[in-house]
């Protein structure tokens, strides 16, 4: 029987819910099976990589051999302490966020209205239960993976060490993710911060929350505690929230956070952190002025941390970098030709998809690339991403800088929610579809668009550019209307009418002539 596992800073509370979660993603009464002779494939770590690498090779039905080691909780960050209990809180801050707006559809509320926060954050740990067998221990056994929980380390080029167990292979993926850091303030440890993997355990809803860190993770967060009835400041040291994201998409965010009373300190410097009677101080500069503001919690959104330690990566020549994480090539292959490497370890694509197709990329050149024969590459990928702030940032492809840089010549459409119908009437006209593609050309190189549901509105694009799909045969595509996706086809539209040049239009009045 496995050790027991310290729920306490990992999960909490120990309610219904958490304990269904466990069962599922670290069994108490779990036995770590017998080695086999010799592994055709030992996977580090059941996040998202490892969990599509050890589930596709055993599921494929060849009687390969697979073993997955896991120390935590499998499932890893977007089961437990990301992308699931985050878009359940995101969901119920939108709820909030409708009915505060109902008035302008002729909706009427009657009083204020009430968050239950205790609540809110019992049906984030329902429906994270709920979604875990999916990831779980059971489902993976009965794929024919040896599910292992411990500590893993390499013990030679050859084997991995699990506590007393010692695993042989063939080929060796490492997938243990990232965690998250935090910036080395003066006071901060001290005075006790929150992480993406504490903040899910809260039951209480802190009074006054800092929220340090402007990008993704921390505008999400922010704008979900801010709904959810916490008053919210937000540190960022750039002058512009999401400074990485399209400048107009940005700035949308940008005033739609004000205008829901977040408090920006912008371009700001935490210098340290006390307690103090009244709850945590923080004191900062912003603009050479030195200023300073009580909270009760503070949470850390600023940065990711790879998962390096205890491996002894040395000990099989694996080059990594304890901040950037295991040095991978185009292939995923590690300095050591055997082992190979997906997900938040290796990858600056830290997102859960991106992890996901790394693994179906390891799969096939760690199992199906004999001497190197038909291997894919991470750089052949088309990765979409979102934010999902209320409206959601997505973007596929190239930015307008990245372009330039490259050196493109492109043209931009520009296609504002303001006038497609559904979005009109939807009363989400605050967003815009801005398609980058080449000069003179249809091929498109990227997109941005800002809307209530972007993050699904990406994937045709992606999809036209994963099938060099150009602009003028999306403008075949024929949307359902009224849908917000036709503001894709108007911006395909767009470009078809600049093909109507002088010399075009004389041709079209000739052939409507004879016509």
């Amino acid at each position: 029987m496995i050790s027991p596992l310290q729920t306490d800073s990992l999960i909490s509370p120990l309610d219904d819910y958490n304990q269904a979660l466990l069962t599922q993603v670290h069994p108490s009464d779990w036995v770590n099976p017998t080695p086999a002779e010799r592994y055709d494939l030992v996977v580090i770590g059941a996040g998202t990589a490892g969990l599509v690498v050890a589930a596709g090779a055993a599921g494929l039905g060849l009687g390969l051999k697979v073993a997955l080691i896991e120390k935590h909780l499998m499932g890893g960050d977007c089961l437990n302490v990301g992308c699931v209990p985050s878009k359940c809180m995101i969901r119920s801050s939108r709820v909030v966020a409708e009915l505060q707006d109902s008035d302008r559809f002729g909706v009427k509320t009657t009083g204020a209205i009430e968050v239950d926060f205790a609540a809110v954050m019992a049906r984030m740990r329902q429906v994270r239960a709920e979604i875990s067998p999916n990831d779980s221990a059971d489902r993976l056994r009965s794929l024919g993976v040896d599910v292992f929980f411990g500590q893993a380390h390499f013990q030679s080029s050859q084997t991995i060490q699990v506590d007393d167990a010692i695993l042989k292979f063939k080929k060796a993926v490492i997938a243990t993710g990232a965690r998250a850091s935090h910036p080395t303030i003066p006071g901060l440890a001290e005075a006790g911060f929150l992480t993406n993997e504490t903040v899910f355990n809260l039951t209480d809803r802190p009074r006054r929350l800092a929220v340090i860190g402007g990008g993704p993770i921390g505008c999400e967060l922010a704008q979900t505690f801010q709904r959810l009835g916490s008053e919210v400041v937000l540190f960022h040291k750039h002058t512009h929230l999401l400074d990485r994201e399209d400048d107009d998409a940005a700035e949308i965010i940008q005033q739609v956070f004000i205008q829901e009373g977040i408090q920006l300190q912008l371009n700001s410097q935490l210098e340290r952190v006390e307690k103090s009677e009244s709850g945590t101080v923080l004191h900062f500069t912003r603009n050479g002025q030195s200023e300073h503001i009580t909270v009760d919690e503070i949470l850390i959104g600023a940065g990711r941390s790879p998962n390096v330690e205890g491996l002894n990566l040395e000990q099989v020549s694996v080059n990594y970098d304890p901040h950037q994480g295991v040095m991978v090539n185009d292939y995923l292959q590690t300095s050591n030709s055997n082992i190979y490497a997906a997900g938040d370890i290796c990858m600056d694509w830290k997102f859960t998809h991106a992890a996901d197709a790394a693994a179906r990329i390891v799969i096939k050149n760690t199992l199906f690339s004999p001497f190197g024969i038909g291997r894919s590459k991470l750089s052949d990928l088309v990765m979409p991403w979102s934010t999902y702030t209320s409206p959601e940032i997505a973007h596929v492809g190239l930015y307008e800088q990245e372009a330039i840089a490259k050196g493109l010549e492109v043209d931009i459409i520009h296609i504002p929610f303001s006038t497609v119908d559904r979005a009109i009437a939807d009363g989400e006209t605050n967003g815009f579809v801005k398609i980058l593609h080449k000069r003179g050309s249809d091929k498109i190189l990227g997109a941005t668009i800002v809307a209530a549901h972007a993050g699904d509105l990406i994937s045709e694009i992606t999809l036209a550019i994963t099938a060099k799909i150009g602009l003028s045969k999306l403008s075949t595509v024929i949307h359902p209307y009224p849908t917000q996706a036709e503001a894709i086809k108007k911006a395909a539209d767009a470009y078809r009418r600049t093909l109507l040049t002088p010399k075009s239009k004389r041709l079209l009045g000739i052939l409507a002539r004879l016509g």
